[in-house]
């Protein structure tokens, strides 16, 4: 700190799991609570442009726009997405739902949607364990599949320093399987590393569990206690021989049966997939038959072993070894006007979101208000997201800058930033509910105070404030809602409060709330300024319940139908054409959530696009040098990109960080911001038909220099 202002960020070495780490983002926290573009008030579209507003003003203005849309329209065109970066603040992600919820809509909606929906849903049709999955840092093998976790810092390794922890675990003699067309950082420890064809996961995974049926690697005592439909998923899995799916994929048929090997033989292991497999559609097939490999392999805790992810800051339950059955996966709750598609486990299909802004008729989306996100730069198709945005009565954005979708919008709430607001680590810990071994393995909870006080003058809120705010103004009640686990799996009875709404709480009396009933009360949390593992917390997974009779399911009918496509999939006439030679593939950033970021310095270092990465020899034959500027060409659009040479991939392959460029009606500039690679998406085109979630990856794109 000086005069008041934050100046640089350091680890605490004291801070338990930590150790002294730290990211990129965190590191560069200062720079964006002082850059000079952060919005230090609210702001209001007027006839020229934008205009501060004072928030008190704004809450007005927008309780009384949107009791006017609902007056002529209903709850039902006031709709709420939250996006990744609304995660740091647990208030806020409490209480725009809860205020969603008072006006009587269901329209809420998720970045998990246009991420990695297959999770949920596939834990909906497999069932889950009781005490969670086997944790990463004692087990002796594990499968990633599309995911990066040494770069996103999430997922399958631990998050608290992932490069340290996966370092750790190979030396101690964890065998690691990767799939992914990249030689990544993370698949460069891997024992087995499979580099495949975009998009041939759902038969890689099929084939490996051919393998461990016909070599006898199955845990067939486990089965039998607990799960059912496995000879249905050894006859599925039956015609993905590894012949046929090391040509289709374009791996080594001895590195397939290896990787088949090294998973199934080992005594404790876990399977995580991400992005990559997911954007590449059949996410949800992808995850689901992951859940079957851990499945068949046994690979769960089992009673008597250290649990773990007991909860700190969220109720306590008892870890018992035995299966929770699955549950409604879709089909329920909210259905949407565009293409039959309903909510689903994973929330309702963001894609769909623009459909339900721009069709004509009853039930359309008027109102939109976005938290912690930024549609323009990460939906899929980006010029029917303009339209949509620029069709909407009532856009508001909670912001620190004129992002894209901020540019749009009517109003752009100014908002505090994660040093003027309070932390705690229990949204972390909530993360277990999105996979196996995501969140704290062990019993870590922190509480952090402020830092450092708003700028002298600004008139910032915590979103969380402004959603209060509407809810008085619209006599509107607030019910703060716990949230415990999946489907029928809840840990612990929910826990609902009613906010006092004539006096507003202060963060600190809010995440009490939020933490009532945690294991550890908040204020024991808070008497650790460093945070601290709470050995009270710890216990053993406890034996199953002499009456549970649940299964986990191994041959759920759609998804082995979804699977036999796949086998009968005429995959040779779907291979790079002359038209599309190429297939555009994701990657992450090491320093940038999303589109968040791109405008501090310190994170861009000088390059504030995202190059179009091709291989080496992929560069030579299209005469392209690194720095070339060329024209990456779908089906249905084109966007410029800058290329780079990257020898990590596959040949035939584009790779690119979305949630770069602008706007499509502003001047395209590649080299100064990137391109955005969701402008050569259609949401309606080779989408899946639960979760609404568009081929993102795998895409058929040409590449063509730009002179």
């Amino acid at each position: 700190m000086k005069d008041g202002r934050p100046i640089r960020v350091v680890g605490d070495r004291r801070a338990p799991l930590y150790g002294g780490y730290t990211c990129p983002k965190g590191r560069a926290l200062p720079e964006q609570h002082t850059h000079p573009q952060r919005l230090l008030s609210s702001q209001r579209r007027g006839a020229d442009g934008f205009e501060a507003i004072d928030s008190e003003r704004a809450m007005d203005e927008v309780a009384a726009r949107v009791r006017a849309i609902i007056e002529e329209s209903g709850p039902r065109s006031v709709a709420l997405y939250i996006g990744t970066n609304a995660l740091p603040y647990p208030g806020s992600v409490a209480l725009g739902p809860a205020w969603l919820r008072a006006l009587g809509s269901r329209m809420l909606f998720t970045s998990n949607t246009i991420d990695q929906p297959g999770k949920q849903i596939a834990l909906a049709l497999h069932g889950g364990w009781h005490a969670g999955a086997q944790d990463f840092e004692s087990a002796d093998t594990w499968l990633i599949v599309g995911q990066n976790p040494l770069i996103s810092k999430s997922a399958s390794v631990p998050s608290q320093n992932p490069g340290q922890k996966l370092k750790a675990a190979v030396g101690r003699g964890m065998e690691l399987v990767v799939i992914d067309p990249r030689r990544t950082e993370t698949a460069r420890r891997a024992h087995v590393h499979l580099q495949p064809r975009p998009g041939e996961d759902p038969a890689l995974l099929a084939a490996m569990l051919h393998v461990i049926f016909h070599e006898g690697m199955a845990d067939h005592a486990f089965l039998a206690a607990n799960a059912r439909g496995v000879e249905e998923l050894r006859e599925a899995v039956a015609p993905f021989t590894p012949e046929h799916v090391a040509e289709r994929a374009g791996v080594p048929k001895a590195d397939l049966i290896e990787a088949a090997r090294v998973f199934g033989s080992a005594q404790r292991g876990g399977a995580s997939c991400g992005t990559g497999s997911s954007f590449a559609t059949r996410g949800t097939l992808t995850e689901y038959l992951a859940l079957c490999l851990s499945t068949v392999c046994g690979y769960w805790p089992r009673a008597g072993e250290q649990a773990t992810r007991l909860n700190v800051l969220l109720p306590a339950f008892t870890p018992r070894a035995e299966p929770y059955p699955p549950y409604r996966a879709w089909g329920f709750g909210e259905k949407l006007r565009a293409r039959g598609l309903t909510n689903t486990a994973a929330g309702l299909p963001t894609a769909a979101l623009n459909d339900e802004i721009l069709l004509p008729g009853e039930g359309r989306v008027r109102a939109l208000f976005c938290l912690g996100g930024n549609p323009m730069m990460a939906f899929p198709d980006q010029r029917r997201t303009q339209q949509a945005m620029q069709k909407l009565d009532l856009l508001v954005t909670f912001d620190p800058e004129l992002s894209a979708t901020s540019r749009l919008a009517d109003y752009v709430i100014a908002p505090k930033l994660t040093l003027e607001t309070p932390g705690m680590s229990q949204p972390a810990e909530l993360l277990k509910y999105f996979g196996p071994a995501v969140g704290y393995a062990k019993p870590f909870g922190m509480y952090a105070a402020p830092a450092v006080e708003a700028p002298e003058g600004a008139d910032v809120v915590e979103e969380w404030q402004f959603f209060y705010g509407l809810a008085q103004r619209m006599d509107l009640p607030i019910h703060v809602v716990g949230f415990y686990g999946w489907g029928k799996h809840v840990e612990s009875p929910v826990v609902v409060t009613e906010l006092d709404m004539r006096r507003r709480p202060s963060t600190e009396e809010l995440y009490e709330i939020i933490c009532k009933g945690s294991r550890v009360p908040l204020a024991e949390v808070k008497k650790h300024p460093h945070g601290a593992l709470f050995d009270e917390v710890r216990d053993v997974v406890h034996p199953r319940d002499d009456d549970c009779g649940a299964r986990l399911e191994c041959a759920e009918p759609s998804m082995l139908s979804e699977l036999a496509l796949v086998r009968a999939d005429e995959w040779r006439a779907r291979q790079n054409t002359p038209k599309h030679p190429f297939r555009l593939v994701p990657r992450r950033s090491n320093h940038f959530v999303n589109s968040s970021g791109r405008s501090l310095q310190g994170l861009t270092r000088g390059r504030p696009w995202n190059p179009a990465y091709l291989h080496p020899e992929d560069l030579v034959e299209l005469e392209l040098s690194p720095g070339d500027l060329v024209r990456i060409r779908s089906r249905h659009d084109a966007v410029l990109g800058v290329v780079a040479a990257d020898e990590s991939l596959r040949r035939g392959l584009v790779s690119m960080t979305h949630a770069f460029g602008t706007n499509p009606d502003e001047q395209e500039n590649p080299r100064a911001v990137g391109s955005n690679t969701g402008r050569l998406l259609r949401a309606e085109d080779d989408y899946d038909p639960v979760s609404g979630i568009p081929r993102m990856g795998a895409l058929p794109v040409a590449v063509e220099s730009v002179r």
